[in-house]
């Protein structure tokens, strides 16, 4: 077979292949444990509410049409929920699909982009395949988020500032003081693009979402939320951005596919925000027993860092992938951090309390 690597981008080809994890089917084919618990991409494990499924029903008569290229009620209903023009909002095939997005709009060869450090792999994997330089601004020993260190990149105005906050995949997270902090000393010339894919879970603890901030701020900014966590739709795949403008929002159109966002998962989006109840019974549970499993670990001599999402972070001592592995064939699905200098560590959703306890006796095995 012809070998394609010529005809490849030297961007593309120095890129590591995104680690999205092992499916339960491939771990059942795999291990083949009597029961799986799947921990390693931060879903719902409650799943989305009830009247999901009602929407979804409703919609499989119009699958024949295209949908709303621009998703206007779903639009509309999230401009209410946080109080800006509908103009502002701009949906994607999940958050991702909008770091792409903006990273295409954006960015240009040579350019630089800052971000924090563990990050989340697609921040920097799409800045660089425009070919942008990457600064990195690194957590802290504690693993919390080096906010001067923030501030710093902040002011040597890069042409992107995107970052998680609370954290992937730590799940630090900065304060509402600092967050005003780093809006305030926003430069003109750089776009500040804040991802709050776990904003839902982040309550209390000095977290705010910095959109408030933003509102005020005479700069160029993006808010990206998404479906697939909080809300239980990961299978839907469907995320938006709220923009400083509608001007900001009109350019990401043109570097988007035009229906990025089907009929079903528009619908199922709506149904979702209109039940708040739901999603916050799930948040509660979930916050407690990242309590209960972050007190396990450290009962075992695993400090995971201080989370405001629905994950811990913490250092198993050995090469993530090995340790990820043994518990793999205890059933229990991981997320083993493969950047530089994290490479011994690993990220645990929280699952269902029956999925906890399973993460935590094969913790226990695996340690013994």
């Amino acid at each position: 077979m012809a070998d394609p690597s010529h005809l490849i981008r030297q961007e593309i080809v120095s890129l590591t292949p995104y680690n999205a994890g092992l499916t339960i089917g491939e771990v059942r084919r795999l291990y083949d444990p009597p029961r799986i618990a799947k921990l390693g991409s931060n879903e719902n494990p409650y799943g989305p509410s009830p009247a999901v499924a009602e929407a979804l029903a409703a919609t499989t008569g119009q699958l024949h049409l295209y949908p709303d290229p621009s998703g206007r009620d779903l639009a509309a209903a999230i401009a209410d929920r946080h109080g800006v023009d509908p103009a502002q909002v701009i949906l994607g095939n999940g958050s991702e699909d909008l770091i792409a997005v903006v990273c295409r709009t954006v960015l240009s060869p040579g350019d630089r982009m800052a971000t924090l450090y563990p990050s989340f792999p697609l921040h920097e994997d799409y800045a660089r395949l425009m070919g942008a330089d990457v600064d990195r601004v690194t957590a802290r020993a504690d693993l919390s988020i080096d906010a001067d260190g923030l501030l710093s990149a902040v002011r040597a105005a890069p042409k992107l500032v995107m970052f998680a906050n609370p954290m992937n995949p730590v799940g630090s997270w900065l304060t509402g003081d600092q967050m005003r902090c780093v809006v305030e000393t926003l430069p003109v010339e750089t776009l500040l693009v804040v991802d709050e894919a776990y904003a839902e879970y982040a309550v209390g603890d000095g977290y705010v979402s910095v959109l408030d901030a933003l509102k005020a701020a005479d700069r160029s900014w993006l808010v990206l939320r998404t479906f697939s966590k909080a809300y239980g739709l990961a299978g839907l795949r469907i995320g938006y951005g709220i923009a400083s403008s509608p001007a900001l929002v009109a350019y990401l159109d043109r570097a988007r596919t035009p229906f990025n966002t089907s009929a079903l998962a528009q619908a199922a989006a709506r149904a979702a925000l209109e039940d708040p109840g739901h999603m916050a019974t799930c948040i509660s549970i979930v916050r407690s027993e990242r309590a209960r499993v972050r007190e396990f670990l450290a009962s075992r001599g695993i400090m995971a860092a201080p989370s405001n999402a629905n994950f811990l972070f913490f250092d198993c001592g050995m090469e993530s992938t090995v340790f990820a592995t043994r518990l793999l064939e205890r059933g229990v699905v991981v997320k083993p951090w493969k950047q530089d200098d994290y490479r011994s560590f690993v990220r645990v959703s929280i699952g269902l309390p029956s999925e906890n306890e399973q993460f935590m006796a094969a913790i226990a095995e695996t340690i013994a």
